[in-house]
């Protein structure tokens, strides 16, 4: 299973639109997106900041990526990092189909994170709106003890081939510590 994993992240890396985040000391990321999207990078008082956006009109679609780097280890165990991105989804849970946040793990080649995914009762049902996402994920991805990714991600509907991309970039993505 392992091998065919391998096979496939090498498949997909080959066809792939690669955007690296160089932090200096704390390493570098290494993001693969599949498919149509362009890539925004800023850097501004220690946060690293990746918008994610589609190329295609019609494709309503995005995800926002913000990198940071505490000096506080406050996620050291997975029940932590769990229980925080359940508190941070809240508010989101009350208003979305779901009515609770409960985390997901990311099924990822580097680093511990969770996620929880709601979808939008006021838009459940009706038609696509450029800038109006059915479904959203949120979650926090900790690579090292002083790197940080916060995650959002929003599209149509879960299954959809664009929220499924952006997935598959965030959990494809590659940390190396210098």
């Amino acid at each position: 299973m392992k091998t065919l994993l391998l096979f496939l992240c090498t498949a997909a890396s080959m066809f792939a639109q690669v955007e690296t985040l160089d932090f200096g000391p704390r390493g570098r990321l290494t993001l693969y997106l599949p498919g149509d999207w362009k890539v925004a990078t800023a850097s501004m008082a220690g946060t690293y900041t990746v918008n994610i956006t589609p190329k295609r009109d019609g494709v309503n679609a995005s995800c926002t990526i913000a990198v940071t780097f505490p000096e506080v280890d406050r996620f050291d165990t997975k029940a932590r990092l769990k229980l925080r991105v359940e508190a941070d989804a809240y508010g989101l849970a009350e208003g979305s189909v779901e009515k609770r946040a409960v985390a997901k793990e990311f099924s990822l080649t580097t680093g511990l994170g969770f996620y929880c995914s709601f979808t939008d009762a006021a838009l459940r049902g009706q038609p696509s709106q450029s800038g109006n996402y059915k479904v959203t994920s949120i979650g926090k991805i900790k690579l090292a003890p002083d790197v940080l990714v916060d995650v959002q991600i929003f599209a149509d509907g879960f299954r959809e081939k664009p929220y499924q991309e952006l997935l598959g970039a965030i959990e494809g993505m590659e940390y190396v510590r210098r």
